[in-house]
């Protein structure tokens, strides 16, 4: 189960150039955009990251300002924990639960979460918070991260369920996030 305590997110590669080309670009960025807002409203550690901007371009900008005042780590290996820096930014979270949001769904983010899951840590992956450039590539992406052991949810379910009760008041600065 996911705990606050224990989460940080990874925001990995919405560039540019890419984005248009992924399917359903502009849902994955919403939902990117809820975990980006909660993550820095319950004090979750982020770590962003852009594969070869000089070829891919920069984040794009609403996600670009949401990350305001975060440190972007650029990478050229497609996983991140293929990157010294990115690992060692991560392992300084003292986190061992990821919560992963990026694109591509079978290139980056996949990468990224087989690495973890063979350097023990536990991966999340909202699945209406990934996305590829086809369907298929997507949905094969997915499966083979189910299969490593990677847990598929949702952003709103990993919303509520770092949350874990109503009432509170992270709870009611989270909720218009979920409405």
């Amino acid at each position: 189960m996911l705990d606050r305590n224990a989460v940080a997110l990874l925001v990995i590669d919405y560039q540019e150039k890419l984005l248009p080309k992924i399917h359903a670009g502009d849902a994955v960025v919403a939902q990117a955009v809820k975990l980006i807002r909660f993550a820095r409203e319950m004090g979750i550690p982020i770590v962003w990251t852009e594969q070869y901007p000089k070829g891919l371009g920069p984040t794009v900008e609403v996600l670009g300002n949401e990350l305001e005042g975060l440190t972007v780590f650029e990478k050229m290996s497609f996983g991140c924990m293929g990157d010294a820096s990115i690992a060692s930014a991560i392992e300084e979270t003292k986190r061992r639960q990821l919560l992963l949001t990026g694109i591509e769904t079978h290139v980056c983010v996949m990468q990224t979460a087989l690495a973890a899951l063979e350097k023990g840590y536990e991966v999340f992956i909202p699945r209406d918070a990934v996305g590829s450039r086809s369907p298929q590539e997507y949905a094969a992406g997915l499966h083979r991260l189910d299969k490593a052991g990677a847990q598929l949810v949702t952003t709103e379910m990993a919303l509520f369920e770092l949350l874990r009760e109503a009432g509170t008041p992270e709870f009611k600065k989270a909720l218009p996030l979920v409405k």
